[in-house]
């Protein structure tokens, strides 16, 4: 037992490390002069700058705050949207008398086999005849709703204790106070397990922003740093890497405040 438990450390620490290595790598070139970053030899820099970030930062060729905000506020919007969608289509499939609900909840579960590709173009069209591209609605529409966090809110709302919400209904409270002020707390660790993903998975979009904005104030940080990777820095490995320094940090900051809830909510999930 105690053989297996350090083998699995040790295991877990080579995977640790891999998974560590280009990320290290990447800061210590972002902290490199071209010259050096192009020339390799060593992993971390002889001399240090700061002159890759303060050129990324007052460039006016290179509008990395505005992309940052754009990816944040797209981000936290589609999360906000899909919070309050999926709880509530979920809670009402597991615990309200919805018709058609052994229906629903198949086919909801079902749009998950279907490939993102198939929606592309249907999904461009509509917008495109609307004339909402380049703006934000394109941005943050498309991952307003989603199949996955129904199906992750369902199961642990069909599992939570129904003596709960009896007890709830017994002191006066309707269906809405029971929602908001039952069940919702209990499926906090849930909800930001599925806030996190979400925001990852948009905030890391590439494609889909790529083609749906045209101009350089409406692009997204991923969407940027890939024009300035064929741009201007298609030679300047250092500032391409601090532009990707620059766009890790924040989706780095909203894991880590959000990492006990999440471990809670993978671990409640799998109990549930």
């Amino acid at each position: 037992m105690r053989k297996t438990k350090i083998l699995n450390i040790v295991f877990a620490s080579i995977l640790a490390i891999l998974f560590l290595i280009p990320l290290v790598w990447m800061v210590s070139t972002s902290f490199k002069s071209d010259f050096e970053a192009i020339g390799g030899g060593t992993f971390f820099p002889q001399e240090f700058t700061f002159e890759n970030y303060t050129s990324t930062l007052t460039s006016t060729s290179v509008p990395i705050l505005r992309w940052l905000f754009n990816s944040l506020f797209v981000g936290f919007a589609g999360v906000a949207i899909v919070v309050i969608i999926d709880s509530m289509a979920a809670y009402a499939l597991a615990r309200l008398d919805v018709p058609f609900k052994k229906v629903l909840f198949p086919l909801f579960v079902s749009t998950l086999m279907i490939p993102w590709v198939i929606t592309f173009l249907p999904l461009y069209q509509q917008f495109s005849n609307l004339g909402l591209l380049n703006t934000y609605a394109p941005l943050i529409l498309p991952y307003s709703a989603n199949a996955f966090g129904v199906f992750l809110l369902y199961q642990f709302f069909r599992s939570f204790p129904k003596e709960l919400e009896e007890a709830a209904r017994m002191d006066g409270a309707n269906k809405w106070q029971i929602f908001m002020k039952v069940v919702i707390p209990s499926a906090r660790p849930l909800i930001a397990t599925l806030a996190i993903f979400t925001f990852m998975a948009i905030y890391n979009d590439f494609l889909w922003p790529l083609v749906t904005t045209n101009t350089p104030e409406m692009r997204t940080v991923t969407t940027g740093i890939a024009i300035m990777q064929q741009g201007s820095f298609v030679s300047s490995y250092g500032k391409l890497m601090a532009l990707t320094t620059l766009a890790t940090i924040p989706i780095l900051i909203v894991f880590l405040i959000g990492q006990k809830w999440f471990i809670r909510g993978i671990t409640q999930s799998g109990i549930k």
